[in-house]
């Protein structure tokens, strides 16, 4: 056993449910590697929404640790994900974050590939060189109902379930018919983990996020889950209405805990993430019947938590950087006849998540700072706000668990 599966194996024996990770969980170089190696590098991660690749050849770029991933659309329509190094000596191919090209180029030494990743020329080269053996090295890539996941390990694990479980719940939102009305991307000064546990509880929402509270409510009997899995009244009869329309709200959780979906009210009266409460977009996107449905809550992790609405959709993407910086990216989904200025008005769409956005990111930097502190200790998760976060970190530690068995076995 190596000195830091020694540690590591440590700190996961002295955790105490029901309370935040330890200092190096959130500061260690050392386990940030771990979390890549463990994490990153062999799950299913969202990409984008299909809507960014909106054309042939139309790329985004992606960072994940050592890996530098195309994403991109082919001539068949299709998306394909290749990693973003020349088969030539490895230069980068693509520079630009995005954009848009007819082929992939290598500025080096200008081998070039098409959009499915096979090489279509390489100036000067040998008589016995075999073009066919030196295409692009593929990235496993699967699309679900307008969104794109990729995945960097050799052998994937299973997708199926999760597309199979979703795929209903998305349909009605007609993400097929969605352009890009704006795309952001922000860095946090925080952990990955932190940027999670955030999200993962409203505990704070009251004290930070103003223009939110507005429509999405506090309250962790509507927006949690109790711990016999039911809901109340109020919630059990928004899923039967939803449902009886045709738009699959009921919550569904998988089994290891890495993805849910459930469609939740938003306070009444509320029908979108607006300053105002009512819709955004009049021309809207998807089928989902009633203006105040409320909003289909997805995520799954490490990768995105998402929101879809009765009037545009909100997709979310993190990314880790480093021990102690994540970004985090967001893309405003609308239907793509939609006409800005007429159909909506774009500070209107995205003002709300926008702010909290920037709210979040204060709140995780803060937590971040006092972490790093020698004073820092775990301290205790509220069992009635923060389920959400000891379910994240429950997943979490079970991934590293899960990981460290083998080690531990071989040493034994």
């Amino acid at each position: 056993m190596t000195a830091f599966s020694a540690t590591l194996s440590d700190l996961l024996a002295r955790h105490v449910p029901g309370q935040t990770l330890a200092q190096p969980f959130y500061t260690s170089p050392e386990l940030y590697q771990h979390d890549l190696e463990t994490i990153w590098y062999r799950e299913w991660l969202f990409a984008l929404p299909a809507a960014q690749l909106d054309k042939a050849g139309s790329y985004q770029r992606l960072q994940i640790g050592a890996y530098d991933v195309i994403v991109i659309r082919d001539a068949k329509g299709g998306i394909q994900a290749f990693h973003n190094t020349c088969r030539h000596r490895g230069s980068i191919i693509c520079r630009a974050s995005q954009g848009r090209v007819a082929k992939l180029t290598c500025p080096y030494h200008q081998w070039t590939y098409d959009l499915d990743g096979k090489l279509l020329w390489a100036r000067d080269m040998s008589g016995d060189f075999d073009p066919s053996k030196h295409g692009l090295k593929t990235v496993h890539c699967r699309e679900v109902a307008g969104l794109v996941y990729i995945c960097l390990a050799d052998t994937a694990p299973d997708f199926d379930a999760f597309a199979e479980t979703v795929r209903p719940y998305l349909g009605v939102h007609d993400l097929s018919n969605a352009k890009v009305a704006q795309q952001t991307s922000i860095v946090e000064n925080g952990n990955w983990k932190l940027v999670w546990e955030n999200n993962r509880e409203c505990y704070h929402c009251a004290g930070n996020h103003p223009d939110l509270c507005r429509t999405y409510p506090e309250d962790p009997s509507i927006t949690g889950v109790s711990p016999d899995g039911t809901f109340p009244e109020k919630v059990e009869n928004h899923f039967n209405r939803l449902e009886a329309a045709g738009a699959p709200s009921r919550f569904k959780m998988a089994d290891s805990g890495q993805y849910r979906v459930a469609r939740m009210p938003l306070l009444d009266g509320a029908e979108s993430y607006t300053v105002s409460g009512k819709i955004a977009v009049q021309k809207r996107l998807g089928q989902v019947p009633f203006l105040d449905a409320g909003t289909l809550l997805l995520f799954h992790y490490p990768t995105t938590w998402n929101h879809f609405l009765t009037d545009h959709s909100i997709t979310f993407r993190v990314l880790p950087i480093s021990p102690t910086e994540t970004q985090v990216t967001t893309w405003w989904l609308v239907n793509k006849d939609a006409v800005e200025g007429t159909d909506y008005d774009l500070a209107n769409l995205v003002k709300v998540w926008t702010n909290t956005n920037d709210e979040d990111r204060r709140v995780v930097e803060e937590n971040q700072q006092g972490i790093n502190s020698p004073a820092y200790q775990p301290g205790p998760y509220s069992a009635t706000h923060e389920d959400g976060v000891m379910q994240f970190v429950d997943w979490y530690l079970t991934r590293l668990r899960a990981a460290q068995a083998p080690t531990t076995l071989a040493a034994e």
